[in-house]
């Protein structure tokens, strides 16, 4: 039996195509393992977003071919936006590579591992393939690398907004949904293995069913998707601040088993940011759309993410991004240094930001943010909260750990479990009651009280 070895890159939704990889590979009689170097056929699936991502996969493609030259290996695949981007200057710069596959050539990679078949002599998708068609479904084999409790589902695939930033529709293609019976009988799947939490991904979630000519079709995915017995939670993830419905709103406020969790990347908050990335907006309007997410949804998580450094922000633009930080105290918060991305709009921008400045900038709003954490992780010190077990801790084999709904997971913060009746069973994914006794900075610790 061969041994085939992956190493995958990325977001989540590059994760969901590795697994899907896996699985056919495993239906053909292929030996999954986690270990390259025990590995006949190395599978590295890169991310090609922004600089440092980039930098990550020639590292790990590199070290794939070392494995190759050294005799362990016998076999190099590279797969993913990378290739999506720069396969002519990857197959010129990598002959010792064996196959290139894209995004949109997933279901190819049976073909790619086989040791007998001469994959670079076979006709290949165009680069940046717009009109890629390739979506997984509910019969697709997928081997999950998630824990047993939770597990993605990719609801969409490829993106057609127009952010001036952003390589993605290069590398996916244009939006495209997945069939609304496809995601419930995966859904369903999924349950019947033992999963608790499904967390829905795509390029732009909130845009979910529109081009299958659906009204409100996130909204109506999460209402059904909720009624499945075996499912404690479902969870949204990549939404966009211009398709965030009352009806999405209402079904997250409406249903116990949707956590109350919004992650919606706003990127800036100054309007002439805002312009230039091509998103629209501005710090008034944004504010006002997180009032009515909280209305909506009272006690809700906001989870969003910025872009400091962009071609032409100002230390004005950048006190702005602050001031709208400091008035609307989000729950959760990424913050990126802008990355230069040849082939899109904004790599021909002026007024490049000296990279230390966008550093110290990025360290600034962090430092925020980490103020606003602590003081909120403070503020839930003596109260009880429903939190999804996941077993022992990854800082301490003497703790336990968890997540509250506000805390996706790998992302956010955790909840460290310290104490428990000593009748409790410590089932991964099982919902329980934690006081929590101490706050840090993100995370929180806490104790298992009685059911």
């Amino acid at each position: 039996m061969k041994k085939v070895g992956f190493v995958s890159l990325g977001c989540p939704k590059n994760l969901v195509d590795s697994e899907v990889m896996m699985g056919q590979l495993k239906d053909a009689g292929y030996e999954i393992t986690a270990n390259a170097e025990d590995a006949d056929t190395v599978v590295v699936n890169t991310c090609g977003f922004i600089e440092t991502a980039k930098e990550e996969s020639i590292e790990a493609i590199l070290e794939a071919t070392q494995l190759k030259e050294s005799g362990k290996a016998k076999r190099v695949v590279v797969a993913g936006c990378l290739v999506e981007r720069y396969r002519d200057d990857l197959i010129g710069e990598l002959p010792e590579v064996d196959a290139f596959i894209g995004t949109s050539e997933v279901d190819r990679i049976l073909e790619a591992a086989d040791e007998t078949t001469d994959f670079k002599a076979l006709p290949l998708a165009p680069i940046g393939n717009k009109t890629a068609t390739y979506l997984y479904d509910e019969y697709t084999p997928r081997l999950r690398a998630t824990e047993s409790h939770t597990a993605f589902i990719k609801i969409a695939e490829g993106c057609d907004r127009p952010c001036a930033f952003c390589s993605i529709p290069a590398m996916r293609g244009s939006f495209r949904s997945r069939r609304f019976g496809s995601i419930m009988q995966e859904a369903k799947q999924l349950a019947d293995q033992g999963v608790k939490e499904v967390v829905l991904i795509a390029q732009d979630s909130s845009r979910y069913g529109e081009d299958l000519g659906d009204i409100d079709g996130l909204a109506i995915l999460v209402d059904e998707l909720c009624k499945i017995d075996k499912l404690e939670w479902v969870r949204v993830m990549y939404t966009y601040p211009t398709h965030i419905s009352d009806g999405f709103l209402k079904a997250i406020a409406n249903n116990p088993k949707a956590v109350k969790y919004l992650d919606m990347p706003l990127q800036h908050a100054s309007r002439r940011m805002l312009k230039a990335m091509k998103r629209g907006g501005n710090r008034e309007s944004l504010e006002r759309l997180i009032a009515r997410v909280r209305e909506a949804v009272p006690d809700i998580a906001v989870r969003t993410t910025f872009i400091v450094g962009y071609p032409g922000e100002t230390e004005e633009d950048f006190k702005q991004l602050m001031t709208f930080v400091r008035n609307c105290k989000f729950d959760n918060l990424g913050v990126f240094t802008y990355s230069d991305e040849e082939g899109t709009p904004a790599y021909d921008l002026p007024d490049k930001v000296p990279a230390d400045v966008a550093e110290d900038r990025q360290k600034r709003l962090m430092e925020l943010q980490k103020e606003i954490s602590k003081n909120s992780n403070h503020a839930k010190v003596g109260k009880t909260y429903s939190v999804m077990f996941e077993g022992v801790s990854e800082e301490s084999d003497l703790l336990w750990q968890g997540r509250l709904e506000g805390q996706a997971q790998e992302i956010d913060g955790l909840v460290l479990i310290n104490d428990a009746p000593e009748d409790f069973l410590p089932i991964s994914g099982k919902i329980v009651n934690v006081r929590i006794t101490e706050a840090h900075d993100y995370d929180l610790v806490g104790e298992i009280v009685q059911q």
